[in-house]
């Protein structure tokens, strides 16, 4: 059983309007013991768009610290952050030794680094495809992935590997693996050899996906590579959608081989069984 979601937003993240007492509430309610949140701070989001993607990280720990006290003994609740990862090489250096300061300076227990913008534009809206087709806005993906995973040093586990298939015009479930084997294997072969782990992120099945990301093919080609450390995160940024198809995501690991599941503390690998 899984009981430990990994991946979370509060109205500390922009795209979220849910407050950490709900979220926490619900993670009780359906019988998670740990709770992760795990809220977006992207340094230097493109400034065309409305969201900004930081927020006041003094006041994200104040609030955490009320929640563990008013929680206490019927959660465990975990200080996250999912830092967003730049490939452009005029703002990655920036973004990378930002990063590393905000790592040493607060307590964070796990850290996520996720790839949301690319060419200095968020995928999610339609200008990015404007002048690009499908085959070449995933390329560019796992290439940014790539140059992030070896770029950025203070992260534990990469996030939702595949999200840019969610925003791929045309149909998405034309997405395959085996278009972009060799480069996941570079990439997957980079997080184990850097001790550095994988997420599954129930939020593929959310958005109507076939899958949750990763693809199971590049989840079994993580295992057999010899991948161990593997968060689980629904990418909930309401309630209702905490712990997302947590069941289902249990049957696929199992069935891939599987049979523990990784969570963190003081950015230390735990293992519990699935």
């Amino acid at each position: 059983m899984i009981t430990a979601d990994f991946h979370t937003h509060t109205a500390f993240s922009s795209d979220s309007e849910a407050a950490p007492e709900l979220m926490i509430e619900q993670a009780i309610r359906l019988g998670l013991k740990m709770l992760c949140i795990t809220d977006h701070y992207d340094h230097l989001f493109p400034e065309q768009y409305e969201l900004s993607f930081v927020f006041d990280m003094d006041a994200w720990f104040d609030r955490l610290a009320e929640c563990r006290e008013k929680y206490r003994g019927q959660i465990k609740l975990l200080a996250g952050v999912e830092l967003g990862l730049r490939d452009e090489p005029d703002v990655l250096p920036q973004c990378a030794d930002f990063y590393r300061a905000l790592a040493a300076r607060y307590p964070f227990d796990f850290i996520i680094g996720s790839t949301h913008v690319l060419a200095h534009l968020d995928p999610y809206y339609p200008e990015y495809w404007e002048t690009r087709g499908a085959a070449e806005g995933m390329d560019a993906w796992f290439a940014a992935v790539e140059t992030g995973i070896r770029s950025y040093d203070s992260f534990q586990v990469y996030g939702h590997l595949d999200y840019l298939v969610r925003y791929l015009p045309g149909d998405r479930k034309n997405y395959r693996f085996s278009d972009y084997a060799d480069r996941i294997d570079v990439i997957l072969r980079l997080l184990i050899e850097q001790g550095r782990g994988l997420e599954l992120n129930t939020a593929g099945w959310r958005y109507g996906l076939p899958f949750a990301h990763p693809r199971p093919e590049i989840l079994a080609r993580y295992r057999e590579l010899g991948g161990e450390i593997l968060t689980i995160g629904s990418d909930a940024h309401a309630p209702e959608q905490l712990a997302h198809a947590f069941d289902r995501a249990r049957e696929l690991l199992l069935s891939l081989g599987f049979r523990y599941y990784t969570v963190f503390r003081e950015r230390r690998p735990e293992f519990l069984p699935l």
